[in-house]
This record gives C-alpha cells, structure tokens and sequence, in this order.
C-alpha cells in the first residue's frame, strides 16, 4: 500500500523560504575574488519564498527576499534545505511591481 502524500500548508504570518547554497566565490566592488568558504558575520542573504501562512500580507511566492539566515529554524525536504520564519523578520522584497522602491534592482 502506498504512503499518502501530505501537502505542506505554512500557518499564521509564517514564510518558507529555500536558500541558494554559497558554493560560488564572490567578487569585492574593487575585484578581490573572495573564496565560497569565507563566512561574513552578520551577512544578509536572498532566498526565494515557498509558501506563505494567511496572514501573510507583503510577500507572495516566488518573491525573492532578504533576510538574515542565521536567526531561523530550518528544515529538510527531499535534499533541499529551507527556512521557516515570520514575515515581520524579513529585511526587504525584490518585486517586479512596487510603489516605493530603492531604485536599485537584482
């Protein structure tokens, strides 16, 4: 008999979120390559939003958003790793379509 399959359903104000993994080294602004295995402390990252509770309001999936990953909880499935937090913990959202943007873009 086969196992039923369950969908995952986000609750409250809570955000799923699947993070890249730092596998590529990064450039500084003056060129200084700057190896995968450097940890910056403190360092925000963005993530792509999965799923969204009913009370979520600023963010809708497939939105990319920042936060800091490190304050989460995390959780595994199918071999991809991903965040759950509260939408209130997020530092920004990169959207197509926006009213009062910083004018700068991904």
């Amino acid at each position: 008999m086969e196992e039923p399959k369950f969908e995952i359903q986000m609750l409250h104000d809570r955000v799923m979120i699947r993070m890249e993994p730092d596998t590529e080294e990064r450039r500084s602004g003056s060129g200084i390559v700057i190896p995968a295995t450097v940890k910056m402390a403190n360092r925000l990252a963005w993530g792509e939003v999965c799923g969204v509770g009913a009370n979520v309001r600023s963010v809708r999936v497939g939105d990319k958003v920042l936060l800091n990953p490190e304050d989460q909880f995390e959780v595994e499935l199918h071999a991809q790793t991903y965040l759950v937090m509260r939408e209130r913990d997020l530092h920004a959202v990169a959207t197509q379509e926006t009213d009062h943007g910083t004018g700068l873009y991904l």
